[in-house]
């Protein structure tokens, strides 16, 4: 484990047609392996891949017993000469002859890896499609010693003994891979037993490698070579003659599955003929279009209103000036922001460039898919998780080939391969999901900015309610900001009410998921033939099971969080860790029978509105009911056609519907949000109420809101009330200059994490000690170490330190310092998450 410093020298001189040319032959390979360690490796090149190699190509590499796929980010002529003694090793094999990332894309993952300090080689993996890596497989197999001994062990201790069971496994297949042993044991519990096997000489651990998942997909197709004539002279018989009357009118090969329908055939009659030489089957690459059910409508232009045509050109502009450049665009809900991000689409591909446009949740990329796809055809491509690996790939290869030209996605699209980027738009910029709550830990937004600026494009951040972050560097000069207080045709935002459910517990004396406001507001609203949408950000039917005799609430054993009641499922679910069980008729400790059931999730709505409205077709929108592909469209298009009555869910109906007939919107409950120990609290409430608002009143009539609450005096609900963003940020952001908080501080989360308690201690103790010694000459204040708010996750203990800096980058230096020296006293960094600008501080 080792870096190379680049040299100079080994020069190879060639002359073509009497011009001398110089070429320099390249003897290492830099390469960034995707595991977690943050330097690169340097291996040598063999004489043949000396010329086919190039940064942004993928190679087979061994590591300790293992080949992994890597990729090469520098090509060096010689070693340092510290390494002389070094063995270096040989690159096993060249997976591509040309490279799968670009320079642009190196250079934006080694930007991505310094300022998130994560490892380079997980952030080129995450760059690109899933499933086309290979690694390399543990090989179990058993030896003539191991058979010999399997048969003399005695059938109990067979029955009772992991390892036993293990060699009996290996012994029935011949030969086994751990990942399939991991079907019956756990992960570490097979490490562990293949190594007592192997070092007792039972089992030979070998190396192999796996295989490519995400492959091209071929089909069959049939040709037409002769229409009369065939070599044996025979005439074709009634059924080989429909097959040739189907070809004879095609220019194209037809699919072998087509063909046999068309003609009303079975495969073999197709498969004689070709044996007679009249046609020609061939395997031929078929592209997976995850937008083919999406039919091109006519487009309905829209004449733009003067301030979206002042935007417009503004953006084009800078387009044309081919300098980079960052638009806040802070629009009320249907103020016509997306309009101003077409035309600006549409500018960018006329001028011979190519434009990524963001979204923060997979849920919204049908609705703009089919927008840009009337719009531009099949110049636009979706990259998305939800995708299959093929269809992710062939997507990829259509922009990488440049077959598509505009690409919308979510956060991991950043690293779509468009060349000759003109146009970068972020759709509500403010969403906490463009950051990756996992390895690499970036945020999409940023890196969107980042990309746009190496490429000296133009970037348009939009939302109806801006990230405090983003309207500071507004004000700050750092961002062009444009507002956009009206929506289209003069439409007037929804009036928004706030109920105080003190006031409802008051008069019912229990406590009551609908205030009898709400409910008169929906029965009218039923009343009148309009839709209305209900949110609660809890799924679930009840938040958790309590025993009213010794006050147990049910926890989750490997989180320190309650279980979640699913009467779906019949199952109290953990929503972190996925843990399932049934729902006890008893205490499980004082075996009391008075088992209760506290608070209302989404699944427990949902039926009391069916209940109070049986005759109206209600549907719930969350990740319980969108779990299977398709099922999240189908729901939103249902509603929209008019054939959904009440839609209930989670925050995820606040974000980008236009439904016209929407004209009155509940929200249940934001008190949970507001209770949250994270400075950002306040912000989020704000910015979900006033989308959530926005999908009222779209239509020709006229919207209503109605918030319950227990905190109607909370600041945050008061201007989300007047729908006033900018006296919710002069009060919010006195709080955070106060606090130092961001925009006025950068946070390094650092989060500690063992299932051994005195371990994680001893890791935060050292991590805090080590982080005080560097930081001594910087302006930094070290927070913690403290148990983090989910101070137990996934049977993982967690303590939290958190670096306030003035300067990020000396921030940054100290945590790099602070990291080597923890490495050096023996600690393991795989116990430690560092999280750069953090979201979430759960």
């Amino acid at each position: 484990m080792f870096y190379v410093q680049r040299k100079t020298s080994n020069v190879e001189r060639r002359t073509y047609r009497g011009c001398r040319t110089l070429r320099i032959i390249s003897m290492f390979a830099e390469v960034a392996i995707p595991l977690h360690v943050k330097q690169t490796f340097t291996y040598s090149l063999s004489e043949w891949l000396r010329e086919k190699a190039q940064p942004g190509c993928r190679v087979i590499v061994p590591l300790g017993k293992k080949l992994y796929t890597a990729y090469i980010v520098a090509l060096h002529e010689s070693l340092d000469p510290s390494l002389a003694d070094v063995e270096v090793k040989e690159i096993e094999e060249l997976v591509d002859e040309t490279p799968v990332v670009t320079p642009e894309i190196l250079d934006l993952t080694r930007w991505i890896a310094d300022y998130y300090i994560a490892p380079w080689g997980e952030v080129i993996k995450a760059a690109l499609p899933s499933g086309i890596n290979v690694a390399s497989e543990t090989i179990l197999s058993i030896t003539d010693i191991g058979r010999e001994i399997l048969e003399s062990v005695p059938p109990n201790r067979l029955q009772n003994s992991s390892k036993w069971q293990a060699l009996q496994a290996i012994a029935e297949a011949g030969m086994l891979s751990s990942r399939e042993l991991q079907k019956t044991f756990s992960k570490a519990r097979v490490s562990a037993i293949a190594r007592e096997l192997e070092e007792a000489g039972f089992i030979r651990v070998t190396q192999q490698l796996g295989q490519i998942t995400s492959k091209p997909k071929l089909q069959n197709v049939v040709r037409l070579v002769k229409r009369s004539e065939t070599e044996d002279g025979k005439p074709f018989k009634e059924q080989q003659q429909r097959v040739i009357e189907v070809l004879s009118g095609l220019d194209e090969p037809l699919s072998l599955s087509e063909l046999t329908a068309r003609a009303g055939v079975s495969a073999s009659v197709v498969r004689t003929l070709e044996k007679r030489g009249a046609v020609e089957i061939f395997a031929q690459e078929v592209r997976r279009d995850p937008l083919a059910h999406i039919p091109v409508q006519p487009i309905e232009e829209f004449i733009l209103t003067d301030k979206q045509t002042e935007i417009w050109r503004k953006i084009v502009d800078r387009i044309d000036q081919g300098e980079y450049t960052t638009f806040l665009l802070h629009g009320v809900t249907g103020s016509g922001k997306t309009e101003v991000y077409i035309r600006a689409m549409r500018a960018a591909i006329e001028r011979g460039k190519t434009a990524l446009m963001l979204v923060p949740e997979i849920s919204l990329t049908p609705m703009f898919s089919r927008r840009l796809r009337n719009h531009f055809a099949d110049l636009v491509a979706i990259l998305h998780s939800s995708l299959s690996d093929g269809e992710r790939l062939d997507e990829w290869n259509r922009i990488r080939q440049g077959e598509a030209r505009i690409c919308i996605g979510t956060r991991s699209a950043v690293f779509a391969p468009l060349e000759n980027l003109g146009l970068v738009v972020v759709d509500e910029e403010h969403e906490t999901s463009y950051k990756q709550e996992e390895t690499p830990r970036y945020h999409g937004r940023d890196t969107a900015i980042m990309r746009a600026l190496k490429a000296k494009a133009v970037v348009v951040l939009g939302s109806a309610t801006p990230s405090l972050e983003s309207y500071h560097n507004a004000q700050q000069g750092k961002y062009i900001y444009f507002r956009m207080p009206d929506r289209i045709g003069g439409r007037s935002l929804a009036d928004v009410e706030v109920i105080d459910m003190r006031q409802v517990f008051a008069r019912h004396g229990k406590q009551q998921a609908l205030s009898d406001e709400l409910k008169s507001a929906i029965a009218e609203n039923f009343e009148r033939g309009q839709q209305t949408m209900v949110l609660l950000n809890r799924r679930g039917f009840s938040a958790f099971v309590l025993c009213r005799s010794c006050g147990l609430a049910i926890h989750c054993p490997n989180c320190d969080v309650t279980l979640t009641y699913h009467r779906g499922i019949q199952r109290l679910v953990c929503h972190y860790c996925n843990h399932q069980t049934g729902v006890p008729n008893r205490c499980p400790v004082c075996e009391g029978k008075y088992i209760y059931y506290v608070g209302e999730g989404t699944e427990q709505l949902e039926a009391l509105l069916r209940e109070l409205f049986p005759t109206k077709t209600i549907a719930r929108l969350d990740r319980d009911t969108t779990r299977r592909r398709g099922s999240y469209e189908k729901i939103i298009t249902e509603f929209a056609s008019g054939s959904i009555d009440l839609l209930v869910g989670t925050q995820m109906i606040a974000k980008g519907h236009d439904f016209p007939n929407v004209t009155l919107v509940g929200v249940v409950s934001v008190d949970a949000g507001l209770g949250l120990p994270d400075f950002r609290a306040a912000e989020r409430t704000f910015q979900l109420l006033t989308q959530v608002a926005g999908r009222a009143g779209r239509g020709d009539r006229p919207g209503r809101v109605m918030i319950q609450t227990y905190h109607p005096e909370h600041y945050s609900l008061t201007h989300a009330r007047a729908q006033d963003y900018q006296a919710f940020y002069q009060q919010e952001i006195r709080f955070r200059q106060v606090m130092h908080y961001p925009p006025f501080t950068a946070l390094i989360n650092l989060l500690i994490h063992h299932k051994d308690l005195a371990q994680a201690n001893a890791i935060a103790a050292e991590t805090a000690r080590q982080l005080t010694a560097a930081s001594a000459d910087r302006s930094m204040r070290i927070l913690g170490p403290a148990p983090a708010p989910l101070s137990r996750l996934r049977g993982e203990h967690r303590l939290q330190i958190l670096i306030k800096a003035r300067n990020r980058t000396s921030a940054r230096q100290a945590l790099d310092v602070a990291l080597e020296n923890i490495v050096q006293a023996g600690y393991d960094l795989r116990h430690l998450t560092v999280e750069v600008d953090p979201i979430n501080l759960m």
